[in-house]
């Protein structure tokens, strides 16, 4: 069994930036393992995500859950 996988619910980070006395606010998305996500797939797709770890191919596969319900 060389397939792990896991749910996990995607975090939304906000960060701050100063350059030149100029303050840039910015947010993202990160799963768990340092996984980024794109803004619009959240909002496409929603929070819950499946992740597949195969450690004989060294492959990670992120599943929308809600791609997988019917």
């Amino acid at each position: 069994m060389a397939v792990r996988r896991r749910t996990a619910t995607a975090r939304k980070i906000v960060g701050k930036k100063a350059v030149k006395n100029r303050i840039y606010q910015y947010e993202y998305y990160t799963l768990p393992l340092n996984l980024y996500l794109p803004k619009s797939m959240i909002e496409k797709w929603g929070t819950e995500f499946i992740i597949e770890r195969d450690e004989e191919k060294g492959r990670i596969v992120i599943y929308s859950a809600k791609s997988t319900e019917k």
